[in-house]
């Protein structure tokens, strides 16, 4: 999955401006307790980040 994906599906999920403050300020226990921007920035592929989205937050099968 490629950066610009991940964060398509971001705002489909969460919307414009809700999607930089989920990555930004929730803590995900599948991330080790980083936060989404965290685990990106120290190099976790944004696959491996989506599917911690997925575990977490309700997302609709269409965007998993």
């Amino acid at each position: 999955m490629r950066l610009t994906l991940f964060w398509e599906r971001m705002r489909q999920q969460f919307g414009d401006a809700y999607a930089s403050s989920v990555a930004k300020d929730h803590v995900l226990a599948e991330l080790d307790g980083r936060t989404i921007e965290q685990a990106l920035a120290e190099g976790v592929p944004p696959k491996k980040v989506w599917q911690a989205v997925v575990a977490t937050f309700d997302v609709p099968s269409r965007l998993r």
